[in-house]
């Protein structure tokens, strides 16, 4: 088994996916937590000056959602077959596309709120229909099992309802797969002891 080391900040945001996998697999790693105030010095020894990193012994991997995939094949979360795989990134990269429309960077306090409005009335709710009707009455998104992109909706639909906390509230399905995520006995011990961060 190699050696992992996720390098992240200490919230959820782009290493949460990854960190539900370790979760529930049970496989080992040190969570390297970076604080803001150290940010500058660390970001300056990186590559691409970016986190969350994930190295495995001595390979460094960047880009959360290469992370993830990467350890959603170790742990056997990808799907039973090709195709299923193909189903699961779709899934993973359609709920990135939309998440990456809030305006996260955004320093101009009127203007984010003109782009969050924008984005919670006319982008999101496209995405949770999409989602509602591939979900229909299946436990899981993609087969008869968990995937990582059941992981992905779980952690991303708590930013979604932190940022709007009625925006599932028309979507029980999804809401209760979140839910079923999270009552995972794995997951749910990992949520329990996890930093409590708005993020």
């Amino acid at each position: 088994m190699p050696n992992y080391k996720l390098t992240y900040f200490k919230i959820r945001g782009r290493a949460e996916t990854a960190r539900y996998i370790f979760a529930y697999s049970g496989i080992k790693y040190e969570d390297n937590t970076i604080e803001m105030m150290d940010w500058l010095n660390v970001k300056q020894s990186l590559l691409f000056q970016q986190i969350p990193i994930l190295r495995v012994d001595d390979t460094v991997l960047n880009q959360s959602t290469a992370i993830a995939r990467y350890l959603a094949r170790e742990a056997g979360l990808v799907g039973r077959n090709s195709l299923e795989q193909a189903q699961a990134d779709a899934i993973v990269d359609t709920i990135n596309d939309f998440m990456n429309m809030f305006p996260w960077t955004e320093k101009n306090p009127a203007v984010k709120e003109k782009i969050m409005e924008d984005v919670f009335a006319n982008k999101i709710p496209l995405l949770l229909d999409g989602l509602n009707q591939l979900l229909g009455d299946q436990m899981w998104f993609v087969g008869d099992s968990v995937t990582w992109a059941d992981f992905h909706w779980a952690v991303c639909s708590i930013t979604l309802t932190n940022l709007n906390v009625d925006i599932l509230h028309s979507y029980p399905k999804l809401l209760a797969l979140k839910e079923r995520v999270e009552a995972l006995p794995k997951i749910a011990a990992w949520i329990e002891q996890r930093p409590k961060t708005p993020l």
